[in-house]
């Protein structure tokens, strides 16, 4: 039985009911006592791919079904085996509409229902709460329990070596993950082993330049093996710590591909191998990932493309198909949309809970403390300027989108719509103070 069927057979039975859109406007220009004309509401042509973000596009779907099913326990109060089984059952059709691996969604709804209607779960005063816990901590549990760190330690050089197919995003995200690593204080090499690939060296030798990261002098009519082995000697003599290696792709899964990779891989012995795989590519990823790791043994995936539209099944099924965790993520075009896989963090996306955490992280980031400390000064001493709130609209764009910031505090998740937050409501206020 192929994917449609299974999920029209699924569907059998449900009914279908419309979800009442709000009209609402979260517009900071009111704030000033001025006007605007557009509508309020974010539509997905206005969506962009800010870090952050993602999660309300690649999970939207998912949240909403999940959602509306929760919403219907919690208004019965008292629950019994059969209604725990009836919104099991919607919670199975919304994973397999999401793109969920068959059998992942029904060994995650086994697990869910094996709890649920413990005696913990129908004898509590808040049944419908205690199923909302479960299923959280089983999202969680289906996508790793916790986060996986980078494992670099060891004698160094270390080896980060990225394998994937052609156009799942290896050589941008070799600049990204190079970035992230510098942050962290490592000395990082970039090392450009794609030689068949037109302009790939030229491409990484530019994201190296942006980063401020070196890149090995690589030259197409050399071998994959002597480029890799010769970067390896001047990582060492250079006492560069960190080799990121960008292995070249194809159009699909060929053995030249898996003899040039494993061959790089026996002689580098790379301390992490993360296969690049893009998230819009559905359960097509899953079973990339599956080849790569039977064949190369991989240590971790790094999934792309998660700010688009997709709608997360590869996601959710990766670990528990593959056996190899998702360990970071693409969330966006420039070079420091890269992010490490929180599961519990993500699960809690999805369910509407919020994700505090990262917002506080992503406020740090926003933020200089001392800049804030001085606007506190001044603003006590000599009051809140249209400069100043100028300098706060160009903080909280950093952060993301106004819908993104909404999703991370909890109660606001469901409310986001509603409340119609407008990213372009902040640059007509930037543009008319810049006006003045």
């Amino acid at each position: 039985m192929g994917y449609d069927n299974i999920v029209q057979t699924e569907s059998d039975g449900l009914d279908n009911k419309e979800r009442q859109g709000h009209n609402g406007r979260f517009d900071f220009i009111t704030a000033l006592g001025l006007s605007a004309g557009s509508p309020g509401g974010v539509g997905p042509e206005r969506r962009g791919s800010s870090s952050g973000e993602w999660r309300e596009i690649m999970f939207e779907g998912l949240s909403e079904r999940l959602g509306d099913v929760f919403k219907r326990l919690r208004g019965r109060g008292r629950l019994s085996e059969a209604d725990v089984d009836a919104a099991l059952r919607e919670v199975r059709l919304a994973l397999l509409e999401a793109d969920v691996h068959y059998k992942v969604a029904r060994s995650f709804i086994d697990s869910v229902r094996s709890r649920a209607v413990g005696r913990e779960v129908l004898a509590s005063l808040t049944p419908a709460q205690q199923v909302i816990k479960v299923v959280h901590e089983e999202l969680t549990a289906l996508m790793g329990g916790g986060s996986r760190e980078l494992d670099l330690s060891g004698p160094r050089p270390r080896t980060v070596m990225l394998v994937g197919l052609q156009g799942s995003g290896k050589t941008t995200t070799a600049g990204k993950l190079a970035k992230m690593l510098l942050a962290r204080g490592r000395r990082v090499l970039l090392v450009p082993a794609d030689v068949r690939r037109p302009a790939a060296i030229e491409q990484l030798q530019k994201l190296g330049e942006q980063v401020g990261a070196p890149v090995f002098d690589s030259r197409t009519d050399m071998a994959v093996v002597d480029i890799c082995m010769a970067a390896l000697a001047r990582a060492a003599q250079d006492s560069l710590d960190t080799l990121i290696v960008d292995t070249a792709g194809r159009l699909q899964i060929d053995e030249p591909l898996m003899d040039e990779v494993a061959a790089v891989r026996d002689r580098l012995r790379p301390a992490e191998s993360l296969l690049v795989a893009d998230a819009m590519t559905g359960q097509e990823a899953v079973g990339v990932a599956g080849e790569f790791h039977s064949r190369l043994g991989l240590t971790g995936i790094i999934l792309t493309k998660m700010e688009g539209d997709a709608r997360g099944g590869a996601a959710l099924s990766m670990l528990q198909v593959t056996g190899c965790p998702i360990k970071l993520m693409g969330v966006g075009e420039k070079l420091d949309a890269l992010e490490v896989f929180h599961p519990d963090r993500v699960a809690s996306r999805i369910l509407g809970m919020g994700d505090v955490l990262s917002f506080i992280e992503k406020a740090q980031d926003a933020i200089d403390q001392e800049e804030a400390r001085k606007l506190e000064r001044k603003v006590l001493k000599e009051g809140f300027t249209l400069e100043d709130f100028l300098a706060q609209i160009k903080q909280i764009k950093k952060m993301g989108s106004l819908e993104s910031i909404l999703g991370m505090i909890p109660g606001l998740g469901q409310m986001k719509k509603g409340l119609g937050a407008d990213q372009s409501e902040l640059v007509k206020a930037e543009a008319i103070i810049n006006s003045m």
